[in-house]
């Protein structure tokens, strides 16, 4: 494998400041439950922003971004999907012509959208270009990864490629605030194998129906996705895990959870697909976790049981079906009221 240079991520957790936040809510609340989760995403922030105690007014979510990484995935050859590929690239269009709900949402919260090509089957420039709003990141790493019911789906010199890439996008961006999301069709089936892989979670919990599979549908991904673990029965470590059966924005996403939490920045994790990501992430580096907020929970069922694996709990449940950011947005605004009920304290 190439040579792989990860970012140090220290703890955030100061013992001083936990002392001084308790002290802090007691004062202002009725009992030290109140507000329940808020509470703990204001602790959270806190700590990240390394606030030192008896000076909350200085705790500020700055120039919040959205990065969306997309690609495609070998493994739709299998029909694991109720999508053609080519429908990442047109969701990926959408975006950057500023439509749909996540440019809504992003508008209506003051959030700087980025698309990252880490790997669409296709060419999204130069005719697609001058007709977009939305900044689109080239960092490629293949046309879609490969059918990894067949061989590995990305070679360890792109496993390292994208992971440095994710870096990078994110070292090149404003603010303290870094919320990720995904685009790409079958990425549901990596998310899935991840989470059967690292967590020792039977197949039949992790896979979901994804973007709206039919019973003989499910039926047909469960098979494939049987067939990929077998095929990479003997991929143990993570990084070997994530070549064997992730994505390039998969990749990219871990990268990019642990170049912002070695500069102190908050992450905010979407949905399965992100979920995973920091599922590889945490096995990287812990100290990433004290990072990372997950904005909620989907309707995927492994979802579920990753946010269990992983021990936390997410701001809001709200069922949603989709990536793209949407859900990072959605619970953007329980984030800001953290954030204020710290300053207000």
């Amino acid at each position: 494998m190439p040579e792989l240079r990860l970012p140090e991520v220290v703890a955030a957790n100061n013992p001083t400041l936990v002392f001084e936040l308790h002290q802090l809510f007691r004062s202002t609340l009725v009992h030290d439950d109140a507000l329940g989760r808020v509470k703990g995403i204001a602790q959270q922030l806190a700590h990240i922003q390394h606030v030192p105690p008896r000076t909350f007014e200085s705790v500020a979510l700055q120039e919040p971004q959205l990065v969306v990484f997309a690609a495609d995935h070998g493994i739709c050859d299998e029909g694991v999907s109720a999508f053609p590929q080519e429908a990442t690239r047109q969701r990926v269009l959408h975006m950057l012509r500023g439509k749909g709900s996540t440019n809504s949402l992003a508008t209506l919260h003051g959030f700087q959208v980025s698309v990252v090509d880490a790997g669409v089957a296709s060419h999204l420039l130069p005719a697609d270009h001058g007709r977009t709003v939305v900044p689109l990141l080239l960092r490629k790493i293949g046309y879609g990864t490969r059918n990894m019911v067949l061989r590995r789906a990305m070679s360890s010199t792109q496993v390292v490629a994208a992971l440095h890439a994710g870096m990078d996008v994110v070292r090149h961006l404003p603010g303290n605030v870094i919320a990720l999301g995904d685009v790409g069709v079958g990425s549901t089936s990596c998310a899935a194998l991840l989470l059967v892989r690292l967590c020792g979670v039977p197949l039949e919990d992790a896979c979901g129906r994804g973007s709206g599979l039919d019973d003989s549908q499910l039926k047909i991904k469960h098979e494939v996705l049987q067939l990929a673990l077998k095929r990479h029965r003997k991929a143990t470590d993570p990084l070997d895990i994530l070549g064997a059966m992730g994505g390039f924005e998969i990749a990219m996403m871990v990268g990019a959870m642990l170049q912002a939490a070695s500069e102190r920045r908050a992450v905010i994790v979407d949905g399965f697909v992100a979920t995973a990501a920091a599922l590889v992430a945490r096995a990287l580096s812990p100290n990433v976790m004290d990072y990372l907020i997950f904005a909620h929970r989907s309707a995927e069922p492994g979802h579920r049981l990753m946010l269990i694996h992983l021990q936390v709990q997410p701001v809001v449940d709200m069922e949603l079906r989709m990536g793209q950011g949407v859900g990072t947005l959605l619970a953007w605004p329980l984030i800001k009221a953290a954030e204020h009920l710290i300053n207000a304290g």
